[in-house]
């Protein structure tokens, strides 16, 4: 996978809320909740208790691009119009391999040939095939306008998007600053809650996360022409968030 070398500053966000924070377009699997002990572990039932929820908010410059672009042709039978797709494809893939992008980097989204057919008439009519084969290409962001052009000045013939994202290791160590800043602020309000009750804070009964903090592709980018024609796309940042639900005894 394909990672970009920029970094960014990070932001923490906070906000004491119980539930996880989900971006749009965010498609990450729950996750069990943890569950962790501290103090004796024969505690009496009936000490008292309180329960807090917290999250937090890591914000980071995206360090990996997705473009996703297709090539199509169309021919009078299925074949031809195969053919023609899997040659541009050819040159395509050759011309992105020549300007630095790898071959694991360059995968197939989908494939399809299908006939097409005109309606106008009084019965519809087959006027030949159609063929397209759509790619998913990584790239450092501050390549993505370059893989755009590359792609399009070689057999591509249409843009599905461009979209911004966190290589797996460093969506990773962001869920772990927004989780250990989750524990921190749930410690913070029930400081506070205990002190309003007049009583302190026992040791900790349980933590549990409510999910997956993962982030999703985030489309938020400025495309132009520069004054070489070529295009230019920036990223936005996008966040991790993480939440927790933290049991304390009070003493």
């Amino acid at each position: 996978m394909a990672t970009g070398t920029g970094t960014g500053t990070r932001t923490l966000v906070t906000a004491a809320v119980a539930a996880l924070v989900l971006l749009a377009g965010c498609t990450g699997a729950g996750t069990p909740s943890v569950a962790a002990q501290s103090g004796s572990t024969d505690a009496d039932d009936t000490t008292p208790t309180v329960t807090v929820g917290a999250s937090a908010t890591v914000e980071a410059a995206p360090d990996l691009a997705v473009v996703r672009v297709a090539v199509e042709a169309t021919a009078e039978s299925a074949e031809a119009a195969r053919a023609a797709v899997a040659e541009d494809a050819d040159r395509m893939r050759a011309a992105l391999r020549d300007a630095g992008v790898p071959d694991a980097d360059v995968s197939t989204e989908a494939f399809n040939v299908y006939p097409e057919y005109d309606y106008s008439g009084e019965s519809r009519e087959l006027v030949g095939y159609r063929a397209v084969h759509a790619y998913r290409i990584e790239a450092a962001p501050d390549r993505a306008g370059e893989v755009i052009d590359v792609a399009v000045g070689n057999g591509a013939t249409s843009v599905a998007g461009v979209s911004f994202t966190l290589s797996e290791a460093t969506r990773d160590e962001l869920r772990g600053e927004a989780l250990s800043a989750a524990v921190e602020n749930a410690r913070t309000d029930a400081e506070t809650v205990a002190s309003a009750a007049g009583t302190s804070l026992g040791d900790v009964r349980s933590i549990s996360t409510s999910g997956d903090g993962g982030v999703g592709p985030v489309p938020v980018y400025e495309t132009r022409n520069d004054a070489g024609g070529s295009t230019v796309v920036e990223p936005g940042t996008v966040r991790v968030s993480a939440s927790v639900s933290v049991v304390y005894e009070l003493a």
